[in-house]
């Protein structure tokens, strides 16, 4: 069984998306959810759909080794950050290299780097007149948003669009492709899995 953990900092919906997506998989589920925010609704989500959670501050990030001994016993697979804003400690990376994945709410190398997350993201993309946009899934290297590039999917934008309507035009894609995506790193030799289907 391959396991899956998560990094959040917000609401969850990709965190839900993924272990639903997962609930009844043979081969991989999620199995924790890891949050900088205490306050935050993915863990009340967690919670509802019986997933270990578990709140942690900076310290225990990355002045200590606290969370990645936390990782060490859960023996993840591969780590996701689903909406997780803070940058990644490298000693971390080093331990898991390749494994650690993250989506975000642009094509990069356009819109990425820090403090381009969320609607600061949509309301760039809006404020540049761009007439497309999309999800890229990447590798996390010690770089915001610079790890090599896994998948990309893209969808149209009208003049008239805000950044409210990109911002859904976005979570559509990201509830899409994201679990897929997921899977097809972790199963690499199914050909059964289409990003398409």
């Amino acid at each position: 069984m391959k396991r899956i953990v998560i990094f959040a900092s917000g609401s969850g919906s990709n965190a839900e998306n993924l272990i639903k997506f997962f609930h009844n998989s043979d081969n991989a589920s999620v199995i924790q959810i890891l949050c900088n925010n205490p306050h935050a609704k993915v863990l009340d989500r967690a919670k509802r759909l019986k997933v270990s959670a578990l709140s942690f501050n900076r310290i225990a990030f990355s002045k200590s080794e606290d969370v990645l001994n936390v990782l060490k016993a859960s023996k993840p697979d591969l780590i996701v950050l689903a909406g997780f804003l803070w940058k990644f400690p490298e000693f971390i990376l080093e331990t898991f290299p390749n494994k650690v994945i993250n989506v975000h709410p642009a094509l990069l190398p356009k819109y990425g780097g820090k403090g381009m997350y969320g609607m600061n993201v949509h309301e760039a993309v809006v404020a540049n007149n761009e007439t497309e946009t999309g999800i890229t899934i990447h590798y996390v290297n010690e770089n915001y948003d610079e790890g090599a590039i896994i998948f990309q999917a893209k969808c149209d934008l009208t003049a008239t669009d805000t950044a409210d309507d990109v911002a859904a035009k976005i979570h559509e894609l990201e509830m899409e492709y994201f679990p897929k995506v997921v899977e097809k790193l972790l199963f690499p030799k199914n050909k059964d899995i289409d990003y398409n289907d």
